[in-house]
């Protein structure tokens, strides 16, 4: 079997947690990982679990055939891997979309480029994930799921059928959402807590039942005007 190159671009704790996942698929999983891509020239030639960190994320560009995961995620900044996405540039079948062996998804599930799923998470049925979503260990998405893109959902978060998770939400550990219930792009449910209704756009809700806390200052930031640095 030829293996596919891969990267893992970031070299934080979602990049370590994914290069284990690569590694529990085995060369079944059709990849070979290289290492991490990171913009911190200190970063560069370190080693990370055992992996190097090859350079800048710009080095996707002189490797075309190497596939590509974006491996940032930051409850501050929802939208970070939207804005690298842009800045990069790259066409959908230059990212892998990886899924733990242990992870349980039906076969009526669609998963978009670049989505990252780990370990014992459940996707019951019809669930829809875009492109870049990273879903942490033990979630569970149930019946009729649309999850857009460059989603985060935590470890260990309970959504209920027909819920719509705007683009670039993030959905902190241990959260329970409704049935039937809306959260709204490039908006921020804190750790825990219990989603009732619909959450507007930008805004962070805490608590149970959830409630407004504050507009979401940041959720402009992912503009890709503005490329980031992605460093561990």
């Amino acid at each position: 079997m030829t293996l596919r190159p891969l990267v893992l671009a970031g070299a934080g704790g979602f990049a370590r947690e994914t290069a284990e996942l690569v590694a529990a698929l085995g060369p079944d999983g059709g990849f070979d990982l290289l290492g991490f891509l990171d913009d911190d020239p200190l970063m560069v030639g370190a080693d990370v679990g055992g992996l190097p960190v090859l350079g800048p994320l710009d080095w996707v560009h002189d490797h075309p055939d190497v596939a590509v995961v974006l491996c940032a995620g930051n409850p501050g900044n929802p939208g970070v891997r939207r804005t690298i996405a842009h800045r990069l540039g790259l066409d959908d079948d230059r990212y892998a979309t990886l899924v733990h062996p242990a992870a349980s998804v039906a076969s009526s599930a669609s998963l978009g480029p670049g989505t990252v799923v780990h370990a014992t998470t459940v996707l019951t049925a019809d669930i829809e994930l875009g492109a870049h979503v990273a879903v942490m260990p033990a979630v569970v998405l149930t019946h009729d799921d649309v999850v857009s893109d460059f989603v985060t959902i935590g470890a260990g978060v309970r959504v209920a059928g027909g819920v719509l998770v705007g683009e670039a939400a993030y959905l902190g550990s241990g959260c329970l959402i409704r049935e039937r219930v809306t959260v709204g792009r490039d908006s921020l449910v804190g750790m825990g807590a219990v989603v009732t209704r619909d959450i507007p756009p930008g805004e962070v809700w805490v608590g149970s039942p959830a409630r407004r806390l504050r507009t979401f200052e940041t959720s402009g930031v992912s503009d890709p005007t503005t490329p980031p640095t992605v460093t561990a």
